[in-house]
């Protein structure tokens, strides 16, 4: 079974609102805006980029790389170069084809940004054929399922106000949500303001973390881990540059709230330099910029760490949510929650034939052969630009 076909789709979807609620956006000229509270650029619109890969006997597979920005960039990489070196050859050597594409431009320079995403994308695409060849759901491929319901906690709370906040807190727990990720790192004293409140509000039992965007220095990040360990914040994401290691480490040993990272790594290379230096409790890598194939290697890697995998998951419409589930399935180091982005899966399943459900806090994990989804092509087609 050979592949004979390669497409990228980047895809932009243009919605009445933007990731985490900043509304103003919309006004600008331009697609990408900085949020200066997070320091990075964000789309007013919905970005990503889909890979079609279709076999000689017709089998297709559909991945799906992280593209919040600019997805043009991993779907040129992909149809111009990765092209020559995949068509023709056997679809289901996966792990082969993984290590031929990051072997491709490692020794440039390239071995993490785009140039992985590109590679994360085809690595999804290939599980799926392979699963759809072997007439099995991927959790299966990967040594079965452990779990094929998974507990999901909300993903931000994208209002203006204390208020408006505490109250959508309220709405998902009277909904059956048992944990909420709130996306602060607005300044010490109204970070913790705003955990406080919701605290009090949801009550001792609801589960509580916090993403803080990068946004601290290891003095501060240890002063807002102990106002969360007094709240008793099940984890602190992200509070420090992702290159400060060191730092990490530092933050990790002297707080006893679990630290979170590892959304902006790619590979088990980068996650193996964290994992000796202990400078994280539970690691958080996205299928969109791992892959499958990375993603359980780091999380087979972590095991032996013995550290927790709480999947990263923002802005990946249907393929990622999918793949991202199907992994949780098959790992028996899973942290126990999944990130679930209320505003992005009503998007994402418009490009489904059949929806991917969270309800009562639970997604179920697609059953189906492959990643369990089936994509409306002509819609896909329909939002795609050109490269």
């Amino acid at each position: 079974m050979k592949i004979a076909k390669i497409e990228a789709f980047p895809i932009k979807i243009r919605k009445d609102h933007v990731y985490l609620g900043n509304s103003s956006a919309l006004d600008t000229p331009y697609d990408y805006y900085l949020r200066p509270s997070y320091r990075c650029p964000y789309s007013k619109n919905m970005e990503t980029l889909l890979v079609k890969i279709t076999t000689d006997d017709g089998i297709e597979g559909w991945g799906e790389a992280l593209a919040p920005v600019v997805p043009e960039v991993a779907g040129i990489i992909i149809e111009r170069m990765f092209t020559p070196f995949l068509l023709g050859r056997e679809a289901t050597d996966i792990d082969v084809i993984w290590n031929l594409l990051y072997d491709t431009m490692r020794d440039r320079g390239y071995f993490t940004g785009f140039m992985v995403d590109a590679v994360s994308a085809v690595d999804i695409a290939l599980w799926d054929i392979a699963g759809k060849y072997y007439k099995q759901p991927i959790y299966k491929l990967l040594g079965g399922a452990y779990r094929t319901n998974v507990p999901a906690y909300i993903s931000g709370l994208p209002v203006e106000s204390l208020e408006e906040k505490v109250n959508l807190a309220r709405e998902w727990k009277a909904k059956g949500f048992t944990a909420i990720k709130l996306h602060i790192g607005y300044g010490m004293q109204e970070d913790i303001r705003i955990m406080t409140a919701l605290r009090e509000a949801l009550g001792p039992d609801f589960g509580l973390m916090i993403d803080a965007h990068w946004n601290y220095t290891v003095a501060d990040a240890v002063q807002l881990g102990r106002a969360m360990e007094a709240l008793h914040v099940r984890f602190l994401e992200c509070p420090l540059d992702p290159e400060d290691i060191d730092g990490y480490a530092q933050l990790s040993h002297s707080l006893d709230i679990p630290v979170a990272l590892g959304e902006s790594d790619r590979t088990h290379f980068q996650y193996c330099e964290h994992l000796v230096r202990n400078s994280c409790d539970i690691l958080q890598p996205d299928v969109g910029r791992t892959g499958i194939t990375e993603l359980m290697r780091i999380t087979k890697l972590a095991d032996t760490f013995h550290k927790k995998v709480a999947p990263h998951l923002s802005v990946g419409q249907g393929v990622c949510i999918a793949a991202t589930l199907q992994c949780c399935a098959a790992m028996y180091n899973f942290y126990g929650l999944q990130e679930y982005q209320p505003s992005i899966l009503p998007v994402a399943n418009e490009f489904l034939n059949a929806p991917i459900t969270c309800e009562n806090g639970i997604f179920a994990v697609p059953d189906g052969f492959g990643l369990g989804i089936s994509l409306d092509e002509d819609r896909v087609r329909h939002h795609a630009v050109k490269l």
